[in-house]
């Protein structure tokens, strides 16, 4: 499902850089059964790997993410906390608001 961010579905012996986050300040990373997460500094969400329960936050776009795809549904506001269970994640803003 491309839950590592790689860009494809390979498995991986050893750590290897998320090249697609290069230039974002990580400061989370969560992950679920088939799907991960990243939280920046500046309070943006990326999501990737399966997206067929509507887990990533893309809307209507339910295609798996081989790469980290911001999560536009959270323009304008700043995400402070993730969550990532089997199939579903939470957000959480500065404004105490969840997602």
């Amino acid at each position: 499902f491309g839950k590592l961010g790689h860009g494809d579905e390979q498995y991986q012996l050893l750590p290897k850089k998320i090249e697609a986050l290069a230039g974002q300040r990580v400061v989370a990373v969560l992950a679920g059964e088939d799907h991960s997460l990243a939280l920046t500094a500046d309070g943006a969400v990326f999501t990737w790997g399966e997206g067929e329960d509507a887990c990533l936050g893309h809307g209507e776009d339910l295609s798996n993410q081989l790469l980290p795809k911001k999560v536009e549904a959270f323009a304008g506001q700043r995400v402070v906390a993730l969550s990532a269970g089997e199939s579903h994640s939470l957000a959480i803003t500065a404004d105490g608001a969840v997602f």
